[in-house]
């Protein structure tokens, strides 16, 4: 069926709709610039409320598998692609891609001329959305929801594993890798809701985690008090949206990048080793360099490319943050060191290892 993608600055673009709801579906469009990953991008919370066009030309060759998702259901409010194939070869694979995302009511629209889009959305900035079976010649889309954290965050609290460290997860959208990376690596895990933060103390952890999560950090403003005195009593790292929450709550200040990180392969220096790696990032705000000045926040990590802010330090807690993933899923692994230097933080607080 033909289907329309409308955006913000009056472009349309035609191509063909697969299943998903009748009526129109309005949301923030990004891209995604990695040739795989699609699964884990597709269940990631962080992209909550959000149409994902994705630049590879060809999505779906290897299928969906069970074991590569990051939450239990898709996130995104539609996908764009130029190919969407029905073919797919993998000896995990399930099902097609499409007929996962039939499964869930997600539309695609594909046969797009994905490079007009993408050159549009680095031009002009990330933009309001729409995809509809019809033209629409005077109604322009012009929302954008940035307060989906409140729908990807769990509802109760539970545990995972069994190690001797124990590390809460403060819940403002967490990716399954996550908290695998903290099991594997000899961690028992309690997730938390965001809600529910004042349940750390009663929990009496080695080490706290704040995770990634969809939408503009300022939407918690009214965590921020509670936040600062949680993360500057226990050991702390801060992921993504949780990089953001600890630099506002210690008074800093962010903003939005005009399209955003999203990607495998975003290269970040870091100020301590001065190595530079690769990374995985999935993000529209990032901390103003300048407002850290009132802060005692170190500039930890950089991004190669436009000399963003990727991470942060503290002078005198044990706190690291990372704008990237470490976790990786979809992406290079290169960073995942960043857990293990966490739970040396983590070690130090508990006396099993002395500073150097």
């Amino acid at each position: 069926m033909k289907g329309y993608l409308h955006l913000e600055d009056g472009s349309v673009y035609t191509g063909e709709i697969e299943h998903g709801s009748s009526q129109d579906i309005s949301g923030e469009i990004v891209f995604f610039t990695g040739m795989t990953g699609y699964q884990e991008v597709l269940t990631d919370p962080s992209f909550k409320n959000q149409i994902v066009v994705f630049t590879y030309p060809l999505i779906g060759n290897y299928g969906i598998n069970s074991s590569d998702v990051e939450s239990l259901q898709p996130h995104v409010k539609a996908v764009v692609m130029y190919e969407c194939t029905d073919q797919y070869s993998h000896y995990e694979a399930k099902h097609s891609l499409k007929e996962y995302l039939q499964k869930w009511n997600i539309p695609i629209i594909h046969h797009i001329d994905t490079r007009s889009v993408v050159k549009k959305i680095r031009h002009q900035g990330s933009m309001a959305a729409t995809i509809s079976k019809e033209i629409k010649k005077e109604e322009q889309p012009s929302t954008i929801y940035e307060d989906g954290v409140f729908e990807v965050t769990s509802s109760s609290i539970e545990t995972y594993g069994e190690g001797e460290k124990h590390i809460v997860l403060i819940d403002f959208g967490y990716k399954k890798s996550i908290l695998t990376s903290l099991v594997n690596r000899g961690c028992k895990v309690t997730t938390i809701p965001l809600s529910m933060m004042n349940k750390v103390v009663e929990l009496d952890p080695d080490g706290v985690v704040l995770s990634n999560g969809p939408g503009n950090p300022e939407m918690l403003k009214s965590y921020f008090s509670q936040i600062k005195q949680i993360v500057s009593s226990y050991p702390t790292l801060g992921i993504c949206l949780g990089h953001q929450l600890i630099s506002l709550s210690f008074g800093a200040k962010t903003k939005k990048l005009l399209f955003g990180h999203r990607g495998a392969n975003q290269p970040v220096l870091d100020t301590k080793t001065k190595k530079v790696f690769m990374t995985s990032q999935n993000h529209s705000y990032v901390v103003i360099g300048e407002s850290l000045k009132q802060t005692d926040l170190i500039t930890r990590f950089y991004n190669i490319n436009d000399d963003s802010i990727e991470g942060l330090s503290h002078a005198t807690l044990p706190i690291l943050t990372a704008q990237f993933h470490p976790e990786a899923h979809p992406g290079p692994t290169d960073s995942e060191w960043i857990f293990d230097e966490f739970l040396d933080l983590v070690a130090v607080a508990k006396g099993d290892i002395l500073y150097a």
